[in-house]
Formats: C-alpha cells, structure tokens, sequence
C-alpha cells in the first residue's frame, strides 16, 4: 500500500527507465571528487544495497552539478575534495527504506547507525520519510574528504544536527565550513543532517524521479 501511495506522486517523466534530459554525471564535472555512495553497497544503515542503485554513481540535475562543482574547484586551491556520500536517489529507494523501517525484527545495523535512538521512532524522529528531496534531483549528501565532523554520515542522533555542540570545537568549524561553501554556492542545508543540501533554485521542486542509477555506458549523461 506505502508503495502504491507513493507511485501516485510520480510522473510517467520521473519513472522512465534513464535519465531525462537535464541531469549530468556530477563525476564528469569533478573527477578529482571522492564518491563513497553507500546506497549502491551494503555499508549503509539498511545493510544491503537499495533498490535502484545498480551503479555507484552521483547524478544531479544540471544546475545542481553545475554548483557543485564550483565548491570541488574551491577546495582543489588549497589541496582538498568532496567526498559524496548520495546524490540523486530513485524514489523506489526511499519506498524500500519506508519498508526497512516498519520491519522492527531487522536491527542488524543499529550499533553503528542508530544506537540511542529505538527504530519505532524513526519515522516520528523524522529519521525516514515517504518522500526524500533527493528523488528531486538536486540534493546531495557530502563532507569534504579527510575532515571530522563528530559524526559519521547518517548517523541517526541530535548529535548530527549541523549546530550541535556535543561534538568537539574542531568538529563545528568543520560543518560551519562545509556550510559556508555550500550557502555560497546557492545550497542550503537540513539543520538536522549537517551533511545533507539542497540547491535553493532547484528545477523539479514538484517532481520525484525514479529512474534507476545506471553504469556507466557511452550514450550516458
């Protein structure tokens, strides 16, 4: 039923089988960039891979990659990248994490993931959505390679929250700092995940895609 509500949302557009016109490979555009997608393996808080990932890569739409890149080249003056963590994530995605979550038996990853937190509270804690802004094509989740930031990626805990100040002083100026590269490069963040942004102008702020993340191939954006 979760997943017939959520297929109401979709577009015949945003369920085609590729990419529409108008999303770029953000690897393209950066190279040097570190892509650590964890929803295409098994380190991730499901501890499996997720439906629609069936390559590690990092799509967004054009002018999201377009901005992004503008902070991996500012990094790159002073010796530094991005790493990224999930870029455009297909709306089957979040449907399976929709059935993770109300399977209560499955805790096999909440030592590292979700410790203080108990998984009836997920979705009340708004730790899981039936939407995610990242179906839109214009959000993604990153750190900048090599830095501490208290917590690691999607850690479910207010310690995450990006002005939490149970993480060491090193730790803040290091999200205060990705934050600033990333307001100045036209995105914002969710205070509750200091690694998650959003391009403020996005181009599909009403439609959730669900095309699958595809390998590599030479026709590909």
């Amino acid at each position: 039923m979760i997943a017939f509500l959520l297929l109401s949302f979709w577009t015949s557009e945003a369920r085609a089988s590729s990419p529409p016109a108008g999303f770029l490979d953000f690897h393209s555009l950066a190279p040097e960039a570190v892509l650590e997608i964890r929803y295409a393996g098994a380190h991730n808080f499901v501890g499996v891979p997720i439906e629609g990932y069936l390559a590690p890569r990092c799509l967004l739409s054009t002018q999201a990659a377009r901005a992004l890149s503008r902070v991996e080249r500012k990094l790159a003056r002073s010796g530094q990248r991005l790493r990224i963590f999930d870029c455009y994530r297909p709306a089957r995605a979040v449907a399976h994490f929709v059935r993770w979550a109300r399977d209560l038996q499955d805790l096999k990853r909440k030592a590292e993931f979700y410790p203080s937190v108990p998984k009836e509270n997920l979705f009340r804690d708004g730790y899981i959505a039936e939407k995610s802004g990242h179906s839109r094509g214009s959000t993604v989740d990153l750190a900048i390679d090599g830095v501490d930031y208290g917590t690691p990626f999607d850690f479910f805990d207010p310690v995450s929250h990006t002005d939490s100040t149970a993480v060491s002083e090193g730790a803040q100026k290091n999200r205060l700092r990705l934050k600033t590269l990333m307001e100045e490069a036209g995105f914002k963040n969710l205070p509750e995940e200091w690694w998650h942004y959003t391009l403020k102008e996005e181009p599909h702020p009403d439609t959730y895609f669900d095309f699958t993340v595809q390998p590599v191939h030479p026709s590909s954006p």
